[in-house]
């Protein structure tokens, strides 16, 4: 190597000084930011508390039976069509999911929250708990209470979900035999 390799080169301006631009931002012309990808008919829920509209939450919430530590995909039908519709009408991108202890989870989703967005949420907070460690495990529904907060629905839970059906065996078997 010799001494003229060895010597620094001085740095070259990499920036918007170099491509004559301004190097000033306050001098640079200002570009619109570019919106978000919203779907029409999907509203920012700060704007419905502006505009003061009521929302109605999905019915369907309340007959789930769905266990909160574990998967929404885990739900066989009927309950499984439910996870695509929207938690409120009208749809929201996001919404606070409020618990009575006070923990609180956000639901997004830019083309309008959905019970299953609602319930990955919850989800992902409760997934490594196990069923004795929660004292109500079951969700039993939301609710909307817009004295308390416009933007956030109450989450309620219940100690256990209704029976399940049991499934008929086959002529001959009793179905209580395990």
């Amino acid at each position: 190597m010799s001494a003229a390799d060895a010597a620094p080169t001085p740095l070259s301006k990499v920036d918007s000084a170099v491509q004559g631009l301004s190097s000033n931002p306050q001098d640079a012309p200002k570009e619109k930011r570019r919106a978000s990808s919203s779907v029409p008919g999907v509203y920012n829920i700060l704007d419905l508390e502006k505009e003061g509209t009521e929302l109605q939450i999905a019915k369907e919430t309340q007959k789930l039976n769905w266990r909160i530590n574990k998967s929404p995909m885990g739900l066989e039908e009927p309950e499984k069509s439910a996870l695509k519709k929207m938690l409120t009408t009208p749809p929201v991108k996001k919404i606070d999911l409020h618990f009575p202890l006070g923990l609180e989870v956000t639901a997004r989703n830019l083309r309008g929250v959905t019970i299953k967005d609602a319930l990955d949420a919850i989800y992902k907070q409760y997934r490594k708990k196990a069923d004795d460690e929660l004292e109500n495990p079951v969700l039993a529904g939301f609710e909307w209470d817009k004295e308390e907060s416009w933007t956030r629905l109450i989450v309620h839970c219940k100690k256990e979900g209704a029976p399940q059906p049991k499934k008929k065996g086959k002529k001959g078997q009793e179905g209580d035999e395990l």
